[in-house]
């Protein structure tokens, strides 16, 4: 849950006030560079969210099927993996392309 906050905290500090300016002025105002910087955090906030809501699904699902074996299967090292694999995909999907 911490980490779908930060990603959604992220959205609203870093992605938001750029787009606002973007909306309300019509185009871009900032600095050229800053377009490509900022379109790679857009992405990566956006997909960090979109796959820890995934994460915690999955997390909840292993919980209902297996009760028992929850505590097993789901450590805190692999709960901390799921949340770098998380940003790292994100990262990946973000920065490389742009």
């Amino acid at each position: 849950l911490v980490s779908l906050f930060m990603s959604d905290l992220m959205v609203g500090l870093v992605v938001m006030p750029p787009a606002m300016l973007n909306q309300l002025y019509g185009r871009w105002v900032l600095q050229g560079d800053f377009c490509s910087l900022w379109a790679s955090f857009d992405v990566m906030c956006c997909s960090a969210s979109i796959l820890n809501l995934c994460v915690i699904s999955l997390d909840r699902y292993l919980l209902i099927t297996s009760p028992l074996r929850y505590k097993l299967r789901m450590t805190s090292c692999r709960a901390l993996a799921l949340i770098v694999a998380t940003w790292t995909l994100a990262a990946l999907a973000s920065f490389l392309p742009i």
